[in-house]
């Protein structure tokens, strides 16, 4: 009899919900980590009193209400609303694209009529032809004068290349609101844990095993030969030594300050840089997020980049070619014995955090 029955890789929230839902039933759980603290992205510091978001903004939202029922057993969440500014050199703008950013847009939109109007005349650009890129797409969907200031730019500095050169496939739809809405997010229930992230993490992981520090790949067979069975929540590729080829993602850089004289640096959690020559896409303000009001305040400066082997991979690169080698490695994967493969980075696949937990419970679900 092996000591665990199962050996789970990863202590994000993918791991840590399958950990906890297999320890209340009765099994015995080992959950290894290569990073030196709980949480994977999710994961948030105290800074100067500050909850920071180490790997990036985190805003819970969902339209199941079981899903919100099942993470606030474990902690209670406030009443935080997702409402990000885009800046454009100087200009402010309210997203997602509503009557507040039209009517800053455009001088002579006062109405929804006038909003709709203005934007069906610009998508008309293309006089009805297939988009062959995201810029094309783009305009086919919001007009010229939205994508050149609040899409453009973005984009282009999160996929590090031109819209030119970019498949229209990317983009399927932009929300347009003709209402003054601010609200990012049109799932029911949203909110940031108070305490931060970690706190979910911790309950989630009582009962089981906990090793940080620990790099499965490096001693997969001994690591393996502790338990029945192996959740993988790494990269899929590099379990199989990307023998058929490395699959392509988004890494981004963080630079996180704290400013000790000054209270309130932005005024909103999240601002979107949306211009081309500014090198980051965004500066959140951390404190915005559980309204803290400690003296200072710290900011993190979001930087995207390409990614290579040993930087962090935040993004899958879901286009054609991606997709198609992911699925050869889904094939090796399927023939792995006693071995599931799930998360952002088994499955190769960008997923909210409540889906997260879906996937997660549905795992569990088919393996019980």
């Amino acid at each position: 009899m092996k000591k665990y029955d199962y050996l789970i890789v990863g202590a994000g929230l993918y791991g840590a919900v399958f950990a906890h839902e297999m320890t209340k039933k009765g099994k015995k759980c080992l959950v290894i980590e290569k990073r030196n603290h709980l949480g994977g992205n999710i994961y948030c510091k105290l800074k100067e009193g500050i909850h920071v978001h180490k790997y990036g903004a985190h805003i819970f939202h969902t339209n199941e209400k079981r899903i919100w029922d099942y993470v606030t057993q474990f902690c209670e969440m406030n009443n935080y609303v997702n409402s990000p500014i885009a800046n454009f050199k100087g200009e402010l703008y309210n997203m997602p694209f509503n009557m507040n950013t039209f009517t800053k847009l455009w001088d002579d939109v006062i109405t929804p009529e006038d909003a709709r109007k203005k934007i069906f005349n610009q998508t008309q650009e293309l006089n009805g032809q297939e988009p062959k890129n995201l810029e094309e797409q783009a305009i086919s969907l919001v007009g010229r004068d939205i994508y050149e200031k609040l899409v453009k730019g973005y984009t282009e500095k999160q996929w590090g290349r031109s819209c030119q050169d970019l498949p229209a496939f990317i983009i399927k739809r932009l929300p347009v609101r003709f209402t003054f809405n601010n609200n990012y997010f049109n799932d029911r229930y949203q909110g940031i844990p108070l305490g931060g992230y970690n706190v979910i993490i911790e309950k989630l992981l009582e009962g089981s095993d906990v090793k940080l520090n620990v790099d499965f790949l490096k001693e997969k067979e001994t690591l393996k030969n502790l338990a029945e069975k192996v959740l993988y929540t790494g990269m899929i590729d590099e379990y199989f030594n990307y023998e058929l080829g490395t699959l392509e993602y988004r890494s981004l850089k963080f630079e996180t300050e704290y400013l000790k004289d000054v209270d309130n640096f932005q005024g909103n959690a999240v601002i979107n840089y949306t211009d081309r020559e500014t090198p980051f896409t965004r500066i959140i303000e951390h404190k915005h997020f559980l309204f803290q009001e400690e003296k200072g305040t710290v900011i993190t400066k979001e930087y995207p980049m390409e990614w290579h082997p040993g930087l962090e991979a935040y993004y899958p690169v879901n286009d054609e070619k991606n997709s198609k080698l992911y699925e050869e490695y889904k094939k090796l994967a399927d023939k792995e014995e006693n071995v599931y493969f799930g998360g952002r980075l088994g499955n190769y696949k960008y997923y909210d955090m409540d889906k997260v937990i879906i996937a997660a419970l549905n795992l569990v679900e088919s393996i019980e």
